[in-house]
């Protein structure tokens, strides 16, 4: 039985500027209340993640920092906990998913909805990019 750890590692984590940059340029969006998900799919040489994610909530929308730091938590919690389903297939493949989850609404949400709205998300990502899953 190969049981695969639920990790979210350094390496998974969009930082670079210029793929930063690229990502809102040319990257399609969609909304999955209370996320806005932007993505591109990148073409490059074989990558070591399949998926690089960053996770955005707008000072203008939350203003204490402990409270984006807290939703921050939980949506990157949920992207965790449900990545292995949506991108199993992405593995071994050239190039590399850009993704961004953006909050939208004004005040924290339960988990339960951002898990909610995360699965949604993940799941018309899988349906858009056509991979299997």
């Amino acid at each position: 039985m190969d049981v695969k750890r639920a990790t979210f590692p350094k390496s998974e984590r969009l930082s670079w500027k210029r793929h930063i940059d690229r990502l809102f340029a040319e990257g399609r969006s969609f909304v999955a209340y209370p996320l806005r998900v932007v993505y591109l799919p990148v073409r490059t040489e074989p990558a070591a993640t399949a998926v690089s994610v960053l996770v955005g909530v707008p000072k203008r929308k939350l203003r204490h920092a402990a409270d984006r730091n807290f939703v921050k938590r939980r949506i990157r919690e949920s992207y965790r906990l449900r990545k292995q389903d949506a991108f199993c297939s992405l593995a071994g493949k050239d190039g590399t998913l850009l993704l961004a989850f953006l909050y939208l609404d004004a005040q924290k949400s339960p988990f339960a909805v951002i898990d909610a709205a995360m699965k949604k998300a993940l799941a018309s990502l899988q349906a858009t990019l056509r991979l299997p899953g």
